[in-house]
């Protein structure tokens, strides 16, 4: 786990998990900001998933991790053109598979101090529990849900 050094005030470094939905690029606009703040390192992730749908013939499934992987490049390079035109760095990943694992995963791995994601828009997700609100619970960094 990160551990904040005595005579710093802010995280060293920051993961952001970006997907492309709105909430998600408002968590990155705030994490680049929160970054410039706090003088912190700041990771982009993005999580392509493949929906496991059984009838999908390999083809499909192939358009789909194709097309997955096409938005995680849209969304890459969206982000280098904000972060040049605030003269900010951040290093930016793209890993495939299950969200909550992949990010847990990254976050564990960097030593992330701070998780920055977007809140969930799926109605579902207040009922069964969204990804932030899983991430929150693993309990190991804090967590800043944007919404």
């Amino acid at each position: 786990m990160g551990e904040f050094e005595y005579g710093t005030d802010g995280p060293k470094l920051i993961l952001a998990a970006v997907d492309g939905s709105t909430t998600s690029l408002h968590a990155g606009a705030y994490a680049v900001g929160l970054a410039r703040r706090q003088h912190s390192e700041l990771v982009v992730i993005t999580v392509t998933t493949t929906p496991a749908l059984s009838g999908l013939s390999a083809d499909a499934v192939t358009v789909l991790a194709e097309s997955a992987q096409s938005l995680a490049s849209d969304l890459h390079e969206q982000a280098k053109e904000y972060l040049r035109l605030l003269k900010m760095e951040a290093r930016l990943m793209t890993v495939h598979g299950d969200p909550y694992i992949e990010i847990v995963r990254a976050a564990d791995d960097l030593r992330a101090d701070a998780v920055v994601v977007g809140a969930s828009m799926k109605a579902g997700h207040r009922l069964v529990g969204s990804l932030a609100g899983r991430l929150i619970k693993a309990g190991k960094w804090p967590v800043t849900v944007v919404p």
